[in-house]
C-alpha cells in the first residue's frame, strides 16, 4: 500500500471510492456528481485528499478528505476531516490507521491547532479507531445542523 496526496489527475480512482462512501451513507449512486464535485474542491484548493493504493497505483483502497477551516476563539486554523473510507475489502488492515496519520501529519505541517470529525453514532468501528488515535469525543457541545431543504 502506498498514500498519496490526491490531485485532479487522480479523479478516476477518487471518483469511484467517493461513490461508494456516498452509498454507505445513504445517498443514491451518482458517480458523475461524485466526479464533479470531488474536481471542483480539488481544482479551487478547497479540500486536500490523501488516497490509499494498492503497489501498483492502480486500486484504490481508501480516501481521507480534509476541509481548511479557522478557530475564531483559538485564533488559529484547524482541519475539518470530513470524509474517511475503506474498500470493504480492505478493512482491518491498517489503511484507514494510515490515512488517519496522514491527516495529523498535514494538520501539523501546516501549523493548525488540531483537527475536527464528526461519526455516526452507531459506528463504532470508527469511534474505536479516532478514539485509539487520541481523538476525545467532545463533551462540552452539542453538533447541530440545520437542513435547508426542509424548513421548520
Amino acid at each position: 500500500m502506498q498514500l498519496i496526496h490526491a490531485g485532479v489527475a487522480d479523479l478516476a480512482l477518487l471518483a469511484p471510492m467517493f461513490d461508494a462512501y456516498r452509498q454507505f451513507y445513504g445517498q443514491a449512486s451518482d458517480l458523475d456528481g461524485s466526479r464533479r464535485f470531488l474536481e471542483k474542491r480539488l481544482q479551487n484548493d478547497e479540500s486536500v485528499v490523501f488516497a490509499a493504493v494498492d503497489e501498483s497505483g492502480d486500486q484504490g483502497l481508501g480516501f481521507v478528505q480534509l476541509y481548511p477551516s479557522f478557530s475564531s476563539v483559538s485564533v488559529s486554523s484547524t482541519w475539518i476531516l470530513h470524509d474517511l473510507f475503506v474498500v470493504p475489502e480492505r478493512r482491518r488492515t491498517g489503511v484507514a490507521r494510515a490515512l488517519m496519520e496522514a491527516a495529523r501529519a498535514l494538520a501539523v505541517e501546516t501549523g493548525a491547532d488540531g483537527l475536527s470529525l464528526s461519526t455516526a453514532t452507531d459506528n463504532f468501528g470508527a469511534q474505536s479507531l479516532y478514539e485509539s488515535l487520541g481523538y476525545r469525543r467532545d463533551e462540552k457541545f452539542f453538533y447541530y445542523f440545520l437542513s435547508l431543504d426542509h424548513p421548520p
